[in-house]
């Protein structure tokens, strides 16, 4: 089984890469279009901001070549962002994969620390990607910005309000939170996505 996990300005994938190992499963990172077409599993991982990743997509034909994958494509925390309609950091419109938007988390409470960084469950989980993954697991999250609830909601967390920690449309799938750093429960939804046909 060919993996590619997509080379966009963005970091985290390092983690990710050492994750699949653990699996025993290895990828390639490329931004190379004919690499990540020909891939068995695409996984878009990403930490960073939402209006730069998008232009690097851009300046790639990046943009194009995701939305039109057929695999299935699994994207990490801003990766799953940017599959989203639009998002509220620095205005941008963003690849529309999935219809729900990407809203900044706001509070007036000075207890309540934004962005959310720490553990946090996961509730309502509705697919195959969360099988053996029991109702009310605990994930790892770094994030200041969050999906809204919608169509596509697979799983739900709450933090300051209900939000989609999970959303599937189809051969693509994308979760908030960092299955590379969340243990035995990140492994297993790894493995359920490496898994799916």
């Amino acid at each position: 089984m060919k993996t590619a996990i997509i080379q966009y300005n963005a970091g985290n994938i390092q983690s990710v890469l050492y994750a699949l190992e653990r699996l025993g499963t290895s990828a390639i990172v490329t931004d190379n279009i004919e690499a990540i077409q020909a891939a068995d599993k695409v996984i878009f991982p990403g930490v960073g901001e939402a209006s730069t990743a998008m232009e690097y997509l851009k300046q790639r034909h990046l943009d194009v070549v995701i939305k039109n994958l057929q695999q299935p494509v699994l994207g990490i925390c801003l990766g799953m962002q940017l599959m989203c309609a639009s998002s509220e950091e620095n205005n941008t419109t963003c690849l529309g994969i999935f219809e729900e938007s990407v809203c900044q988390f706001k509070t007036a409470d000075p207890i309540i620390k934004v962005p959310q960084i720490g553990w946090n469950t996961i509730t309502n989980l509705e697919s195959s990607l969360f099988n053996q993954v029991p109702e009310n697991s605990y994930a790892y999250f770094v994030h200041g910005y969050y999906a809204a609830l919608g169509a596509h909601t697979i799983a739900t967390t709450n933090y300051i309000q209900p939000y989609s920690s999970a959303l599937n449309k189809r051969n693509f799938y994308g979760v908030q939170f960092h299955p590379e750093k969340s243990a035995k429960v990140g492994e297993q939804i790894l493995k359920n996505f490496l898994e799916l046909t």
